[in-house]
């Protein structure tokens, strides 16, 4: 696989071809790259829904100023934070590094009483905005996974948050949508597949030292 073909090949796709759908296979790709994304500490409080039925997607169009890739697609992923992150967040986390790693509790002791603090002095907006940062990480994770999996993707900030989660409950949850991913494969006529990527050189984008 030449990875800078394919990253070359991906575009934000505009038109979906609504009548071809993922496989399982290719679907289980996804799911497990974005739990393989790096996150923060490790500490992942970021969610990933993934939301194949039409009926559910078709009142999130609007909620997404009508952008039709919403519906379109094969599917609709939709990367979420946490609302709060809380003390057992970070206690689940090293009981499963003690259960994964089988590390002695007096090693991981001082680092999980840190983290507890730490996240105990983040107010909830610096919390959340700390978790948005690594919502955009498992985005570029996954946009990448798709390039290379030869499955087409479209980035999107443009949403009403507060819509998706009113329509998709999510508070009860305790999660806020962030981010949007329509994932599926582009439809033969749309043109913006044939544009010429316009990037800076590349001795302008990267210093070397």
């Amino acid at each position: 696989m030449d990875t800078i073909k394919q990253l070359e090949w991906r575009y934000a796709t505009k038109k979906f071809d609504a009548s071809k759908k993922l496989s399982k296979a290719k679907l289980n790709v996804i799911t497990q790259a974005f739990n393989l994304t790096a996150t923060s500490f490790g500490l992942q409080t970021i969610k990933l829904i993934v939301i194949e039925d039409k009926k559910i997607r078709e009142p999130l169009v609007e909620a997404a100023y009508h952008q039709s890739q919403v519906l379109n697609a094969s599917h609709l992923l939709i990367i979420c934070i946490q609302k709060n992150i809380e003390d057992d967040d970070v206690k689940n986390y090293y009981n499963n590094i003690k259960d994964i790693r089988n590390t002695p509790e007096n090693i991981l002791k001082p680092y999980r009483e840190d983290l507890i603090s730490m996240m105990q002095g983040m107010s909830e907006q610096v919390g959340q905005q700390w978790s948005t940062n690594q919502a955009y990480i498992a985005l570029g994770n996954l946009m990448t996974v798709c390039a290379i999996e030869g499955i087409d993707s479209c980035p999107m900030e443009g949403f009403s948050s507060t819509k998706y989660d009113e329509i998709l409950k999510l508070d009860e949850k305790g999660l806020k949508s962030v981010l949007l991913l329509p994932i599926g494969y582009r439809a033969e006529d749309d043109m913006f597949a044939t544009f010429k990527k316009v990037r800076k050189p590349i001795e302008e984008a990267v210093i070397i030292i």
